[in-house]
């Protein structure tokens, strides 16, 4: 199907050309969301004398969104979820997690507007982009964490991993000294422990 855009659509193209799609997308996707029209002389004629209303509206709604933009690139929102010893989360956090995050931490954002490339599965920081217009992007840093302690700790720098290997590594050493005192005490007895000697 061949439609005209109304507005620039990322891959696929800026406000009045004429692009083919398949079916499905421009009437699931384009047309519903007023992305496009279908190219039809009367809807070609209606773009025309429309485009001037269009392109300002767009200049208007793309300056709104850089001013939000300047605020929100490269802020930080902390996510809290339940996860393993390992750090693998139970389910995963989702554009709606990430856009609930950002509302609390005083930005109005759709789920629609933020872009996931693959499902967060495990704690940790995660960049993500958000799309507050066509021609406007900001990368943010979502923090997920099982308490805000450790949001915290990750925020620094450490990882939950790195702090369960420092613990692992200092239990491993205490249990090694009480070894090393048990021996000790057994070779001031004269011979193995709990064994008399004659």
């Amino acid at each position: 199907m061949e439609v005209v855009l109304l507005q620039r659509v990322a891959k696929l193209g800026q406000m009045g050309e004429i692009v083919r799609v398949k079916d499905g997308y421009a009437r699931n996707y384009l047309l519903p969301q007023g992305k496009a029209l279908r190219s039809t002389p009367a809807n070609l004629a209606r773009f025309e004398n429309e485009r001037a209303q269009l392109e300002t509206r767009n200049l208007e709604e793309k300056a709104e969104a850089e001013s939000v933009a300047a605020k929100l690139d490269g802020k930080s929102f902390v996510v809290i979820r339940s996860a393993s010893d390992g750090g693998a989360l139970y389910g995963s956090v989702t554009t709606r997690d990430v856009a609930d995050a950002a509302t609390e931490g005083g930005f109005s954002l759709d789920r629609r507007q933020v872009t996931l490339d693959h499902p967060i599965k495990e704690l940790g920081l995660h960049k993500l982009t958000i799309v507050l217009h066509p021609e406007v992007e900001v990368t943010i840093d979502v923090n997920v964490a099982r308490s805000k302690e450790e949001a915290e700790l990750q925020a620094s720098g450490r990882t939950i991993q790195e702090l369960q290997a420092e613990a692992d590594a200092a239990a491993e050493f205490d249990i090694q000294e009480l070894f090393d005192d048990i021996g000790g005490a057994a070779s001031d007895e004269g011979g193995p422990a709990g064994m008399e000697t004659r």
